[in-house]
């Protein structure tokens, strides 16, 4: 019988899910059973905010540890909770296709964020969101209380559920990959609201040393959104702001009939409040290098931040 190939990743339902379609994916290249191996994070294990415990690489760094260790052969991870930096021995072998960036509302009684009342309390985990939800809703003369809220899909959802909330925003992609996409009661325009570097692409890791099992997991991989995604995550390296930081930014290849010809990146910066928002765009040829992709998001940060970015981060990653 074959040895199965051991995937790690997180014990939640929504890790497990994803993890779950890449190990049948991987099933079907390798010929192989793929066995999930449950890891637990500091960021599952910590109930603390994102913001209070940094959040770069807390919901990482222990699948990576199995990994150099040898007690996963790869692993799978949201790739916005990947640290910049890929370290010593490991490689991303695969980047597959990515699911929808956005971010939606869950509101009570079926609102759109528009029809919210005003002072509506919406929950959300993240700075970015908050910035960039308080200035919408202060563009259109309306104000929201955005809380802080920790926990998984049912518990944040459970809040609007409850009565506690009136909304929250989620993730599209990790609704989707949950089967839940049906409690959706909007999906947020990006002109709104920029969604976190990476986020709705997956990343596959493994150990640089196992060349044959890269070179296998490397089907898996789609060059449009690693094109995409490296351009964002450059983007927020050149910032030095970490996972947490309040920081959104998409690209997207933008294609004249059949060919793709122009990448556009789109980033913004903005104080909790939502008083100051730094928001920049760069469109250019699509680049045809990993280092042509990264310039990309470097000379969009740099425009970024000599308009005052820096001052919107709080305490800068290094």
């Amino acid at each position: 019988m074959t040895d199965a190939l051991r995937l790690g990743t997180r014990r939640s339902k929504l890790a497990m899910a994803q993890s779950g379609q890449i190990a049948e994916a991987v099933r079907q290249i390798t010929g192989r059973p793929v066995e999930l191996v449950e890891i637990t994070t500091y960021g599952d294990t910590s109930r603390e905010h994102l913001s209070q415990i940094g959040g770069t690489g807390v919901f990482v760094t222990a699948l990576r540890d199995a990994l150099l260790s040898g007690e996963v052969d790869f692993a799978v991870h949201s790739l916005k909770d990947l640290p910049t930096a890929q370290p010593d021995g490991l490689v991303l072998a695969a980047i597959p296709v990515r699911e929808d960036p956005r971010d939606v509302l869950i509101a009570r009684d079926g609102l759109t964020f528009e029809q919210l009342p005003d002072g509506a309390r919406v929950g959300t985990g993240s700075s970015r969101r908050m910035a960039q939800l308080n200035a919408y809703a202060r563009d259109h003369g309306t104000r929201i209380e955005t809380v802080p809220i920790r926990g998984n899909i049912d518990t944040r959802i459970g809040f609007v559920r409850s009565g506690e909330l009136d909304a929250v925003v989620l993730a599209a992609a990790g609704l989707h990959r949950a089967g839940r996409a049906a409690e959706v009661t909007e999906y947020l325009p990006v002109d709104i609201i920029l969604p976190a570097p990476g986020q709705g692409a997956l990343a596959v890791e493994c150990a640089a040393s196992r060349a044959d099992l890269v070179a296998q997991l490397a089907e898996l991989d789609d060059p449009y959104t690693r094109a995409a995604v490296t351009a964002e995550r450059s983007l927020l390296a050149a910032l030095e702001a970490g996972c947490s930081a309040p920081v959104g930014a998409l690209a997207d290849v933008l294609a004249d009939g059949q060919a793709v010809t122009e990448m556009r990146l789109r980033g913004v910066v903005g104080s909790a409040d939502g008083a100051t928002l730094v928001q920049l765009s760069t469109t250019g040829p699509v680049p045809t290098s990993h280092e042509g992709t990264e310039a990309l998001g470097r000379e969009l940060a740099s425009e970024m931040l000599a308009k005052g970015a820096a001052g919107l981060m709080g305490e800068r990653a290094r």
